[in-house]
């Protein structure tokens, strides 16, 4: 059950649960600190996401004891296409994840839903790599076991509620990150390129790089970024999701920065509860919002599918290079000590006299203009340099595990 949706004596209008990127430990409570409601993450074997940190034994038990301590959920991809050997050593795992108490798995490979199933009690969803797009995969889905399916990027919001209606199954689908221009769960083209198989791990992102097209005829050789697509943004489109009853909106992006974790949960889940609290999304607000997500580094936003079908103005045909306005992280707050001073863990270097924000996990930002900077014994500092634990003077708000952010080239 959606966790955002158990029923108490007070009415809450349906609203979609948010399901964060957790790419590492520290990505994973800042999702949660944020504002999702759910995270999604990987062990070390299994996923598709090979590159990025993923979790160890012990990170998971962390991890979901953080997140379960909070009523948030978490759920744990073994989403890759694995063959023999590869099962041979999943029974152990699911084992142990059965015994922590994950909420759900998130399987592509029927034999993996198997062993789930012989081997534990845990939900079983459905991953956007066994592209559902129809309402008879969904129902087929749910007579193997399935709880939930993760529809295909190439669905629309409204088509994601008919399945749902249909199938009488939970229903979950992207909202915000990275989109592939192949169908999920048929692109070999870094398996050709690269000698890496996307679909157990190894994608090489190999549509995004620029290609020759040599023409045959007396057309003139052009380079291009023809396979790469813009990014997804469905912030203006979450009054669809609501209407349609999406069980859970899901953000891409587990090799992303904590930055990117922290702010896409915090203005997703401003709406949301913005919603709960009105029962409806005005227009100014959806603005606001939509401006603070271009802060994270991102390609051209597109609601791509969400609405109509993506075509040649959804196509990113350029370099990426760092937008105006966008932000990087340079610090988290790792102590707070009220009307005293903040420690702060330096991520990437700043000087006194930057203009640096600090991101709450509720309300406004908070600006700071960094006029004095210590080391921990007390002597000033010009420059701080990235790894090292720095005091700066304390300001109204701030807490433990607050991100601080500085405008590029700002």
């Amino acid at each position: 059950m959606n966790l955002m949706q158990k029923q108490t004596s007070e009415y809450i209008p349906f609203t979609p649960e948010l399901l964060a990127p957790a790419g590492s430990l520290d990505k994973l409570k800042v999702a949660i600190s944020y504002g999702a409601d759910a995270v999604y993450l990987a062990g070390l074997k299994f996923g598709l996401r090979s590159a990025a940190d993923n979790f160890t034994y012990e990170e998971l038990k962390e991890g979901v004891e953080f997140a379960h301590s909070r009523k948030k959920a978490v759920y744990v991809v073994l989403n890759g296409f694995l063959h023999d050997k590869d099962l041979e050593l999943l029974p152990p795992f699911v084992d142990f994840l059965d015994r922590l108490k994950v909420n759900a798995v998130i399987v592509s490979d029927i034999g993996v839903m198997e062993i789930v199933k012989k081997h534990s009690s845990i939900d079983i969803h459905v991953s956007t790599q066994a592209s559902c797009v129809n309402d008879e995969s969904a129902k087929l889905w749910k007579r193997y076991g399935a709880t939930r399916v993760v529809v295909g990027r190439e669905v629309s919001v409204a088509e994601a509620g008919k399945i749902k209606k249909e199938a009488q199954i939970e229903v979950e689908m992207f909202v915000h990150g990275s989109m592939c221009m192949a169908y999920s769960g048929n692109c070999t083209i870094s398996n050709f390129t690269q000698g890496r198989d996307s679909n157990r791990g190894g994608c090489a992102h190999s549509c995004r790089f620029e290609y020759s097209i040599d023409f045959k005829n007396d057309e003139e050789k052009k380079r291009a970024f023809f396979m790469s697509s813009k990014d997804l943004n469905g912030i203006k489109v979450l009054p669809d999701y609501i209407k349609h009853e999406i069980d859970s909106i899901k953000v891409e992006g587990r090799m992303k920065s904590h930055l990117y974790a922290g702010t896409i949960s915090k203005v997703y889940s401003q709406a949301l509860d913005y919603y709960k609290k009105n029962q409806s999304l005005l227009s100014d607000d959806l603005e606001d919002w939509a401006k603070e997500l271009q802060k994270v580094t991102h390609r051209s936003y597109a609601p791509v599918n969400l609405v109509d079908k993506a075509g040649r103005d959804t196509i990113f045909n350029e370099r990426e290079t760092t937008k105006e306005g966008e932000y990087i992280m340079v610090g988290t707050v790792v102590e707070s000590v009220k009307d005293s001073h903040i420690v702060v863990q330096v991520r990437n270097a700043f000087n006194i006299g930057d203009k640096l924000e600090i991101l709450p996990f509720e309300g406004d930002v908070i600006n700071i203009t960094m006029d004095k900077i210590e080391n921990l014994v007390g002597e000033s500092i010009e420059r701080t340099k990235p790894s090292t634990l720095v005091k700066m003077p304390y300001s109204n708000g701030v807490e433990e595990n607050n991100i601080l952010r500085k405008k590029i080239n700002g």
